[in-house]
């Protein structure tokens, strides 16, 4: 695919960065979708045997006869976006600062199987708040990069770009980017490079806020892991997330095939709805949502939200790529890693566990905000976009 940068004048150096597909790669793309071999339908009622066949094959339709790779491409190009190098890796990243003065800078990590795309719609929100029924005196200037090997980033060659590498890495950014205090926030791998960023600590970062808390306590998330039954006596609210992540722990497949095998997806290198496939089989909620949406029914997020991404993926060859930080992490994905800092919380009833207040102080000794909310799931920014950015204004407030 083609992108545009301006020739580099040193490492350090920022560049605009500008993304223009050929239309010869969309037409490759719908061609390929329309030779795909189907499988027969699954043998059972419900989708316990993955994505259903009736699903899938209604998000391939949509991709091949309907969407429109260019509307995305547009609402990209109309945003200022950068690439810098950093520690020999090409890091894309999107760079909004807000007309309000004293705003405050934040760094958004995405995860997998998320990109950029997922953040689009928190931008104007947090960037221009009056706008949004909000104060100045919420207003945040943004920056949203992409994971190494995701996106428009560039792909590492070498082991080494693990989470904490990444996580200095956004601290490089936020402090080439001239910002001498700053925030940040994620969920999914975002999480846990924003927990990785507050562990080290850098005396920049003021706080940080999580939407996928690594709240569990590390001897439960063992044994929840392991296969084991939750122990008895939890509290309430304990018992129904060690539930939740009991449940979740028994579809993490995808999960360990990255970890230890990735190379082995070289299929979705060449299949664009086997990919498709993979990808949206996350989490048991979120594929639900995805099936929803395909069957006609409205949510928080649309066909073309889900298509966008699965596309920046297709485009850019990074299925691949994205599922080496699998490999590269060593870390628990969801224990707690003994930040120390600010920390705000926001458990969101469908995430892959909703974080009781109890681990969360547990795990944040230094929690300066918590709230359960009552809706909304694993991808928050996309689903949710006027609740988090609601959570983000409230949980940062303090530390302006």
């Amino acid at each position: 695919m083609a992108v545009k940068t301006k020739a580099r004048a040193g490492v350090t150096e920022i560049r605009p960065f500008t993304v223009e597909v050929p239309e010869a790669e969309l037409e490759a793309l719908r061609a390929r979708i329309a030779a795909t071999r189907w499988p027969e339908k699954e043998t059972v009622g419900d989708d316990s045997q993955g994505v259903q066949l009736a699903t899938i094959q209604a998000l391939a339709r949509y991709w091949q006869e309907e969407y429109d790779w260019r509307k995305v491409e547009a609402r990209l190009n109309a945003l200022p976006q950068f690439v810098t190098e950093i520690d020999g890796l090409d890091i894309h990243f999107i760079h909004v600062r807000s007309k309000h003065e004293d705003a405050l800078p934040l760094i958004v990590t995405h995860g997998w199987p998320g990109s950029i795309i997922e953040q689009l719609k928190i931008i104007d929100p947090l960037t221009n708040p009056t706008a949004h029924g909000a104060n100045a005196s919420d207003a945040f200037h943004l920056v949203i990069p992409s994971l190494p090997g995701y996106g428009f980033s560039g792909k590492p060659t070498t082991t080494g770009w693990d989470p904490a590498h990444v996580a200095r890495a956004w601290t490089e950014l936020m402090r080439r980017l001239g910002y001498s205090r700053f925030v940040a926030q994620g969920g999914d791998w975002g999480a846990m490079i924003t927990d990785l960023m507050a562990l080290e600590a850098p005396p920049e970062l003021l706080g940080i806020h999580s939407n996928m808390p690594g709240a569990v306590p590390p001897d439960l998330d063992k044994a929840l892991l392991a296969g084991n039954p939750p122990p008895s006596g939890l509290p309430a609210e304990e018992k129904h997330a060690a539930d939740q992540l009991a449940f979740f722990y028994q579809r993490i497949a995808y999960a360990l095939e990255m970890g230890t095998r990735p190379q082995t997806l070289t299929a979705f290198a060449d299949s664009p709805v086997g990919m498709a496939a993979f990808m949206i089989d996350h989490d048991a909620k979120s594929l639900e949502l995805i099936s929803q949406v395909f069957a006609g029914q409205p949510r928080g997020i649309s066909r073309d939200d889900i298509l966008d991404n699965v596309t920046l993926f297709w485009l850019t060859n990074t299925a691949i790529s994205a599922a080496r930080l699998y490999a590269e992490n060593k870390l628990p994905f969801l224990s707690a890693k003994g930040v120390s800092i600010p920390v705000a919380v926001s458990a969101f009833p469908d995430e892959l566990y909703q974080a009781p207040r109890s681990w969360a102080e547990q795990s944040y000794p230094n929690l300066i905000y918590y709230n359960k909310l009552d809706k909304g799931g694993h991808f928050a920014a996309w689903e949710q976009p006027q609740l988090l950015s609601e959570e983000l204004r409230a949980g940062f407030r303090s530390l302006r």
